[in-house]
């Protein structure tokens, strides 16, 4: 990062902070779709029947939740920690 500017310097973080974001967003849902799956879904066929449907909304509802949930907590101990320091 030695020869950019603050401003480049800001930009290339922000980019980065976005990549991040976007993987985190992809492997969120790609994990979410994975379980939720696995738990539902016992005898795959050419659609979802109601139940499995039902099943798979509760599940990924249930999930996003938990993932909310986690994020918040940590968000709030890292912000605790910054101000202890």
């Amino acid at each position: 990062m030695e020869g950019l500017s603050g401003a480049q310097r800001d930009e290339l973080m922000d980019q980065v902070r976005q990549q991040l974001a976007l993987a985190n967003a992809q492997e969120l849902l790609t994990k979410m779709s994975d379980k939720c799956f696995r738990k539902c879904v016992v005898k795959p066929g050419a659609q979802l029947d109601s139940t499995e449907q039902k099943c798979v909304a509760m599940c990924m509802d249930r999930y996003m939740d938990s993932w909310n949930l986690v994020s918040r907590t940590f968000t709030n101990r890292l912000q605790r920690e910054r101000h202890n320091l």
